[in-house]
C-alpha cells in the first residue's frame, strides 16, 4: 500500500496511529441547540480521549422535497459553526455547495465538505482546494473508489494536498444504499486517507416519499466493520433525541448509545493495529 501523507486538521492530526471522529448532529436546527449537542459532545469526547471534529450543516441543500427543513444562511451558520469550535477548543466542518460558499466558509471552517452529489464539479473542487482549509470530499454514491483518483487530481493541480476521502455507500437498486468495505481498502491503497460515514451509509434516500428513510441501528455495525477493515476516521451523525430530528433522523446514532460505541471503536482499532 502507498504511504499515506499526513492530514493536519487544526489541533487534529489524521496519522493511522488513532483513529478520528467526525461528529455531530445533520443540521443546525437553532443555536441553542447546536451549542448544546457541542457542549455535550465535548464532554464524551473529553473522557474517551478521542481525536474529534464537531459537524453540522448550516444549509441541507439536497432534500427530497420542498418542504423538508434546510437550515440557514451560509454566513450566518459558518459564523456559529466557528465560534463554537473556538468555545470548545476543536476543529469544524461543514458542507459547502458553490464556489462562492466556499469564500466564506473558509473564514471560519476547518475542514470543508463536499457532498457526494457534487464531487466531481469541477469548479467547486477547485475553489475549495484553494481556499487554504483542508478538503473531506465524499464519494459519489454513482462511482467506483478508484474514481476518486481523478478527484484527487484537481485538488492537488490547485496546490491541494491536505483531503480525505469519504466512503459512504453506492447506490444499490432504488432507495437503497450499499456499503462495500473493500472500497476502504482501495482508496487507501491508491495513497489516500479515508473516512467511513456511518450514518448517511445505512440511509434509503427518499426512501420515505418526501423524505428519507433509513436504518440508523445499523450505523453501529458498519461503523465497527469499517474500523476493523482499516479506516482513518468515522464519520457519525448524532442527535439527542433522532426520532425529533428536522433532517436524517432515521439514520442518525442516539446521543446516550454514542460513548458505548466509540468505546468499542477503539477497541477494534487497538486490537487490528496490534496485530498488523
Amino acid at each position: 500500500m502507498a504511504e499515506l501523507p499526513e492530514v493536519q486538521i487544526g489541533g487534529v492530526k489524521v496519522d493511522g496511529v488513532q483513529p478520528f471522529f467526525i461528529l455531530g448532529p445533520c443540521v443546525i436546527e437553532n443555536e441553542e441547540f447546536i451549542r448544546d449537542m457541542a457542549r455535550r459532545l465535548k464532554v464524551i469526547a473529553d473522557e474517551l480521549g478521542i481525536r474529534w471534529v464537531f459537524k453540522a450543516s448550516y444549509d441541507k441543500a439536497n432534500r427530497s422535497a420542498i418542504t423538508s427543513y434546510r437550515g440557514m444562511d451560509c454566513e450566518t451558520g459558518c459564523q456559529l459553526l466557528g465560534a463554537i469550535g473556538k468555545e470548545i477548543g476543536v476543529p469544524v466542518t461543514t458542507d459547502v455547495h458553490s464556489p462562492e460558499e466556499v469564500d466564506i466558509a473558509a473564514e471560519h471552517i476547518d475542514l470543508l465538505q463536499i457532498p457526494a452529489f457534487l464531487c466531481r464539479q469541477t469548479d467547486l473542487i477547485g475553489a475549495a482546494g484553494q481556499s487554504g482549509r483542508v478538503i473531506n470530499v465524499k464519494k459519489g454514491q454513482f462511482l467506483a473508489p478508484w474514481d476518486v483518483k481523478n478527484i484527487a487530481d484537481k485538488l492537488l493541480s490547485v496546490g491541494c494536498d491536505q483531503f480525505l476521502f469519504t466512503e459512504r455507500g453506492t447506490t444499490f437498486g432504488y432507495n437503497n444504499l450499499v456499503a462495500d468495505m473493500r472500497s476502504l481498502y482501495w482508496m487507501r491503497e491508491l495513497g489516500y486517507r479515508v473516512v467511513f460515514d456511518a450514518t448517511h451509509s445505512v440511509q434509503r434516500p427518499g426512501g420515505m416519499g418526501t423524505t428519507t428513510g433509513g436504518d440508523g441501528k445499523l450505523a453501529p455495525v458498519l461503523a465497527r466493520a469499517a474500523v476493523a477493515a482499516g479506516v482513518d476516521g468515522v464519520f457519525i451523525e448524532t442527535h439527542i433525541d433522532p426520532a425529533r430530528a428536522l433532517s436524517d433522523g432515521p439514520n442518525q446514532v442516539a446521543l446516550a448509545d454514542l460513548p458505548a460505541l466509540l468505546q468499542q471503536l477503539l477497541k477494534i482499532h487497538e486490537i487490528t493495529h496490534a496485530s498488523a
